[in-house]
């Protein structure tokens, strides 16, 4: 099996998962038991939790607690043979052994209307789902097992319930821990740069309505694995004859799905009607409480891969945008870490770090904060191609520079402009383009990152490449992509990857970046948060039809990377105008013809971000 080298990434300092000290997980119980109960919230509404609880605690024993809050089932009822080897909880392995191993108490929820919990959901993250928790931490700090103190993680979906768990500023939330999860829904996940995901929110609505029903025979199709392995939520123990699981579930008849209420959003002020009410469609994005995430200062540990949708973003502007003490790390992997995702390496089979591992170091934060003694802001994060870990306490890091790269004739990439008074490239949209399902946004689905068709891919998309590097070239941070361009149409999309190519021509893909044309107005507002790329709106009052054949300025960032391209090596911008698979067609009917100019008037270029090399 391939191995990773690495070299320079075993060093303490720059590897955040190799850091022990004395608050590095340390084993104090062997075993755990596991109970169950409903909450009742104050307005009534019971929601169900599983408690895991170490054995052996004595009556003066007081723990911290881990708050897990879910909306995909927080344990499970497990089918003959599986429930006489494995624990209801086996979704949570190896989380639950872990945490309750080093002392803490583990308490998992079926937020408000989703498992065996009662009421119903109109949209995620609702008022009352955020409100819940609070009362969940109330309900937590008067069990005879809890030393007042409560700390919440979790990935996607439950990486978005700790940190909204912080908004509510219960003085018992000590930190949150995030992993892949955005602030910024239009942007981070359903229409990054104004182009509706219309795969993953279909899936994900779809995944959505049976487990909120409890149904298992479409997971057939969708998860064999979990169809083979479970019934369904597991009730609460106290429910053997189930009558409260089938009023909860009655009750969620009630839901809305998420694609049902957005899939006609275009821009970011959309009204968008959920039950009987109508609001602005990211009215719940956690941008848009800063002030109640840094009320508390409790620490933050966030973090992401490079690869899974814009999330690696995400936890570059909580780093710049909140004041609060924080870890933040950007890896190479998937969605949640479960498997390698970096694109030199496609071969590799085994993830690092190990889930193991990687829960540790988590735990180990959690035992530094409940100890008061974390007071920094320190970003790790993964250069691949170079292999190796690297942190900085400011962003971007230190000797960041930019290199202008311009797109030329003969489908040429250059540092040099180009000096000619004619020149441009002419594209015939093929909206047979896609980088298939295994791709960045399709990963919080739980699917493998796989960019390496990218050589094939290539062949219908209009490229620019550079000569062999005379140096090897790190790139880190954000890529700005400006295109002087033409329409036969008043909309349409632009899709640019940056790419490397190898001595044999092999591709491999490093970063993207889309923009809906209707979005091209860059605004000279202030952004609603610190951005480091071209600011657009996504509102109505900015959006702005193409006139056919005149020549526009379109400007965006790429989502960020740290990647090293090689000496000898190329680097490539290849440009697409759809991603079949993914994202809604622009425009719906014709078949555009854009025109890319690349002339000393109009020089279309990549703004790359580097960190010079001794």
């Amino acid at each position: 099996m391939e191995q990773r080298n690495l070299t320079g990434s075993q060093n303490q300092e720059t590897n955040p998962f190799h850091q022990k000290d004395e608050y590095y997980f340390q084993p104090k119980f062997d075993d755990f038991k596991v109970t169950s109960t409903y909450i009742t919230m104050r307005d009534g509404v019971r929601i169900a939790a599983t408690i895991c609880i170490p054995k052996g605690l004595s009556t003066e024993d007081k723990l911290p607690t881990l708050l897990y809050q879910t909306r995909y089932q927080r344990t499970h009822h497990l089918r003959l043979p599986f429930r006489w080897i494995w624990r209801e909880t086996v979704d949570h392995y190896p989380k639950t052994e872990l945490f309750t191993g080093n002392g803490y108490v583990c308490v998992y929820i079926d937020v408000r209307g989703c498992g065996a919990s009662y009421g119903y959901r109109l949209g995620p993250f609702s008022e009352d789902e955020v409100k819940d928790g609070s009362d969940i931490v109330d309900w937590i700090i008067n069990q005879p097992w809890s030393d007042g103190n409560v700390v919440s993680n979790g990935i996607s979906y439950t990486g978005f319930t700790s940190e909204w768990l912080a908004t509510n500023n219960h003085p018992a939330v000590k930190s949150v821990m995030p992993g892949h999860s955005g602030w910024d829904h239009f942007f981070d996940m359903i229409l990054p740069g104004g182009c509706f995901n219309t795969a993953f929110i279909q899936l994900w609505s779809f995944y959505g309505k049976q487990l909120d029903q409890n149904v298992q025979n479409q997971m057939k199709i969708l998860i064999p694995f979990r169809w083979m392995l479970m019934k369904g939520v597991k009730y609460v123990h106290s429910d053997t004859e189930y009558t409260q699981l089938k009023e909860a579930i009655q009750e969620h008849t009630n839901n809305e799905a998420a694609f049902d209420n957005i899939n006609d959003v275009n821009h970011r002020d959309d009204v968008v009607k959920i039950g009987s009410e109508e609001s602005a469609f990211d009215t719940r994005s956690l941008f848009r409480y800063q002030q109640e995430l840094q009320k508390l200062n409790i620490p933050i540990y966030s973090w992401a891969s490079w690869l899974d949708a814009n999330f690696a973003d995400v936890v570059i502007g909580r780093f710049l945008n909140l004041r609060n003490p924080q870890i933040a790390i950007i890896g190479d992997w998937n969605h949640g870490a479960h498997l390698p995702a970096n694109p030199f390496y496609p071969s590799r089979t085994e993830v690092t770090p190990s889930p193991h591992d990687r829960i540790k170091t988590e735990i180990s934060f959690f035992n530094r904060i409940l100890k008061g003694d974390f007071s920094e802001k320190i970003l790790y994060y993964y250069t691949m191609g170079e292999e190796k870990w690297k942190k900085s306490h400011i962003w971007p890091p230190l000797g960041q520079d930019s290199q202008k790269w311009y797109l030329q004739e003969n489908n040429g990439l250059t540092k040099n402009e180009p000096q000619a008074k004619d020149g441009a490239d002419d594209y015939k949209v093929n909206f047979r383009t896609t980088t298939g399902l295994f791709n960045r946004w399709m990963a919080p689905a739980g699917l493998p990152i796989d960019y390496s068709n990218r050589t094939k891919a290539d062949k219908k998309l209009l490229t620019y490449t550079s000569a062999p590097l005379e140096k090897d070239l790190e790139i880190t941070g954000n890529p700005i992509i400006t295109l002087y361009l033409s329409s036969t149409h008043e909309d349409g999309a632009v899709f640019i990857y940056l790419e490397e190519v190898d001595e044999a021509g092999n591709v491999t893909y490093l970063t993207d970046g889309n923009l809906r044309l209707l979005h091209r107005k860059l605004s000279s507002e202030e952004s609603p948060y610190k951005i480091l790329i071209p600011y657009h709106t996504f509102l109505k009052k900015d959006a702005l039809l193409l006139v056919p054949h005149e020549i526009s300025e379109i400007k965006f960032g790429l989502h960020a990377t740290s990647v090293l391209v090689k000496e000898g090596h190329r680097i490539r911008v290849a440009i697409a105008g759809a991603d079949k698979e993914v994202f809604m067609r622009y425009p719906a009917e014709g078949k555009p013809v854009i025109t890319i100019e690349r002339n000393a008037k109009n020089p279309s270029f990549i703004d790359i971000p580097i960190i010079e090399r001794k």
